[in-house]
């Protein structure tokens, strides 16, 4: 009996002292990393992937990665590798512009414009 009585005293015991690790959902769950082309102009952001386009909501951290790429950018026009943690949302309904819009979080990497890219057709003589 006694055993018996120890054996569900430790049973208990471990039981009891289990810890439960939880895990908790942080903000950055909600994020995404996206790799893309990016352009500001005037009052406009766009980010473009392979998949998608994302109209890109214009803060601080939007106007930070915007500083970053001018020193690729030869044109106003040209758009600059970069990659971004960022939050998707829906377009509002009663908003004009691309489905989908990014909120930029954290800017990843920059890069430098591939020179033999192609994708620009330029009208005008040079």
């Amino acid at each position: 009996m006694k055993k018996l009585a120890l054996l569900l005293l430790t049973f208990t015991l471990l039981v009891s002292c289990k810890n439960d690790t939880k895990k908790q959902d942080t903000e950055s769950d909600n994020y995404t990393l996206l790799k893309g082309e990016f352009v500001y102009l005037a009052d406009a952001a766009v980010l473009q992937t392979n998949l998608e386009v994302y109209g890109v909501i214009i803060n601080d951290k939007m106007h930070e990665l915007d500083n970053q790429v001018k020193q690729y950018k030869k044109e106003d026009t040209d758009m600059v590798p970069v990659e971004i943690m960022g939050l998707i949302t829906p377009k509002p309904e009663n908003e004009e512009g691309w489905p989908f819009r990014v909120e930029i979080k954290e800017i990843i990497k920059v890069s430098k414009p591939d020179p033999n890219n192609k994708d620009v057709v330029k009208l005008g003589s040079e």
